[in-house]
């Protein structure tokens, strides 16, 4: 066994040490190669990706309207409705109308209020030409079972529009 074991050990250590030698005087092969390696001529690069042209384009749009003004509000200025923003706003126009719920109506005819709810319990009166809902929602009229109101509302291209709505009595 002890014979193997140094059979293996001795193949072992002569191909480690095939084709080099510990001499001192190999050094000056290891020095030929480098200078050898060093006149080859080094290989060709990749040639450099062309580079794409781009047309270029001058924005001129001095003759052309500017989309950040108020173009569209200069032209309907004139006619058409529009909310008052002179005017004070009444406590029921800070919450939307579908918030709000009729409970009811006190007097007769003519000279009937009406009762609503607003989302913070509490119970106002409100009479014909007073203020609802958050979009500028004016009352015309009270029956015992709705308010009718109508709404301005914005158009979309700087005017407004007169939009109905209600609010009906909670059925209980």
């Amino acid at each position: 066994m002890r014979g193997a074991l140094g059979l293996a050990l001795a193949v072992a250590l002569a191909g480690c040490g095939r084709g080099v030698t510990s001499s001192p005087g190999d050094a000056p092969n290891l020095e030929e190669w480098v200078a050898n390696v060093r006149a080859q001529p080094a290989p060709p690069l990749d040639p450099l990706p062309v580079m794409q042209q781009f047309e270029t384009f001058e924005y001129a749009a001095q003759g052309l309207r500017d989309p950040f003004s108020d173009a569209f509000t200069s032209d309907a200025s004139g006619s058409g409705p529009r909310p008052d923003s002179d005017r004070r706003k009444q406590p029921l126009e800070e919450f939307p109308l579908d918030s709000m719920d009729m409970v009811g109506t006190i007097g007769q005819g003519g000279g009937l209020v009406g009762l609503v709810m607003a989302p913070d319990k509490v119970t106002h009166r409100i009479r014909v030409g007073d203020y609802l809902g958050q979009s500028d929602g004016r009352i015309t009229s009270i029956a015992e079972d709705r308010i009718e109101l109508v709404e301005l509302v914005p158009d979309g291209a700087g005017g407004w529009l007169e939009r109905p709505a209600s609010v009906a009595l909670e059925n209980n």
